[in-house]
């Protein structure tokens, strides 16, 4: 059953990624992210799909479902299982409050019955995260640049100044926390 949902979840975060409509799309002339620069690359909605998560916190207050998608340097390292991650790599994070439907679920308990399964889908658009791999620009940040986006806006230099010590404890893996679903 676990598995069920999590390809349901999984199908209607895929068909959101296709579908996204949030006013950040492909503003690369767009307002750079303080600290590391870094701008909404274009045509960024057209990477290809890397995984898909489900975040909720202790207290069941946060509900969200996420989106990973790359660049096709960064998809073809994931696809080889290349770390460090070359120059160039570009991974994108799309977040959306999580939220239900009960057509949706009255539909699959008709069609699955017995089973309890409950369907989510991405609802409002939170932000959009990217990281860009450049060894020599971001030495100093494990080669990896920062930017993390609202309504197309980058957040604030406080919020920029997360983003690293955020990714540290992933660097094993050149700071990247998202594995790979082929």
């Amino acid at each position: 059953m676990r598995r069920t949902v999590f390809l349901l979840v999984a199908i209607a975060v895929l068909g959101c990624v296709l579908s996204y409509a949030a006013p950040v799309s492909g503003q690369a002339d767009g307002e750079a992210a303080p600290i590391y620069g870094i701008k909404i690359p274009a045509g960024y909605r057209d990477w290809h799909l890397i995984s898909v998560k489900r975040l909720i916190d202790a207290g069941g207050k946060l509900k969200q479902l996420r989106a990973q998608l790359g660049n096709d340097i960064a998809i073809a390292a994931f696809r080889e299982g290349r770390i460090p991650f070359p120059d160039g790599a570009m991974i994108a994070a799309l977040h959306w409050n999580e939220d239900s439907s009960d057509a949706d679920n009255q539909a699959l308990a008709a069609g699955f019955p017995g089973l309890g399964l409950e369907s989510t889908f991405a609802g409002s658009a939170v932000n959009v995260q990217f990281m860009v791999k450049d060894s020599k620009k971001y030495a100093a940040s494990g080669g990896w640049g920062y930017g993390d986006f609202t309504n197309g806006k980058p957040g604030n230099e406080a919020l920029h100044k997360t983003c690293f010590p955020c990714h540290e404890p992933a660097k094993a893996r050149d700071y990247v926390f998202t594995r790979y679903a082929p």
